[in-house]
């Protein structure tokens, strides 16, 4: 089977069996009614922006994995004594951010990211 992440996700059951859902307008209504919640599942997505986020998000049931596909991005994580910022530069750069971590991205540029998302529980709020 082939996909394209450009236009679908890959969701990934306790069970490690990976189905390509159409990334669209009602895909987290989706995710949450046919995935049980999302508990113990993975969200496999790749997202291009070429702005600062405008959201901080936590993922509380595992670490989440990200590659730079192509751009620069700037991860801020808020961590229990402050901010640290971690640049990616080089296409395939890896940063994970650690369970229960708020985090945000900065860029200024057209950035693609790969993500492997635990998406149970994620939670969002303003910069």
């Amino acid at each position: 089977m082939t996909t394209n992440l450009n236009k679908d996700v890959i969701v990934i059951s306790p069970s490690q069996k990976a189905t390509v859902e159409k990334c669209d307008q009602s895909l987290y209504q989706r995710l949450d009614r046919h995935y049980n919640q999302f508990v113990d599942h993975k969200l496999v997505s790749c997202h291009e922006f070429e702005q600062d986020w405008t959201n901080w998000e936590i993922h509380p049931n595992g670490d989440e994995v990200i590659v730079l596909l192509g751009g620069k991005a700037t991860f801020v994580l808020d961590l229990p004594d402050g901010h640290e910022c971690t640049d990616l530069e080089e296409e395939g750069s890896v940063i994970i951010i650690p369970q229960n971590i708020w985090h945000t991205v900065k860029t200024k540029v057209k950035t693609k990211l790969l993500f492997i998302t635990p998406g149970e529980g994620t939670q969002h709020k303003s910069v």
